[in-house]
């Protein structure tokens, strides 16, 4: 069976920066399982798998427009100490929820100085060409509960 739109496929995969710094993996752990074409991973790395089959294997570079974006500066902000309610001790890399203009967004302190706080909305990985290992281990049709909350249920996927 192909990989097309409304499979759930499962892979293997090792990722990696432009260095060769290895980012993430699914090695030594279960694969991941994902609904194609739910917008369950980034878009290049969707792309790329259209058409593939059990036991293909491949090399994918994810462009940043096709990843996690290009960085934005209008994502980071100063913000005074105040806003952080209830944290005693801000310290960089610390992350919160704060609420975005188009909505909730997940943010990065990544500097403090005095009563300021410098935070960053960008993913961690925006601005960075992605390189894929992957390896497919496993395509089967969705089933319709899977289509209709758009995501993979059981093994390897969600849970209600």
């Amino acid at each position: 069976m192909e990989i097309a739109d409304q499979r759930v496929v499962y892979i293997h995969y090792t990722l990696t920066n432009d260095k060769g710094e290895v980012l993430d993996s699914s090695q030594g752990s279960e694969p991941l399982a994902y609904l194609h074409g739910a917008g369950n991973i980034i878009p290049g790395l969707e792309k790329a798998l259209i058409g593939k089959t059990i036991g293909d294997k491949l090399t994918v570079k994810v462009s940043p427009a096709e990843g996690y974006g290009e960085r934005s500066e209008q994502l980071i902000q100063q913000v005074p100490r105040r806003a952080f309610q209830g944290v005693k001790d801000i310290q960089p890399g610390m992350s919160f929820h704060a609420q975005g203009a188009n909505g909730p967004m997940q943010v990065t302190v990544t500097r403090v100085v005095g009563d300021m706080v410098t935070v960053d909305g960008n993913h961690p990985l925006a601005g960075e060409t992605l390189n894929f290992d992957v390896e497919v281990t496993e395509v089967r049709a969705a089933t319709a509960e899977e289509m209709s909350h758009g995501h993979v249920h059981g093994a390897g996927g969600h849970h209600h």
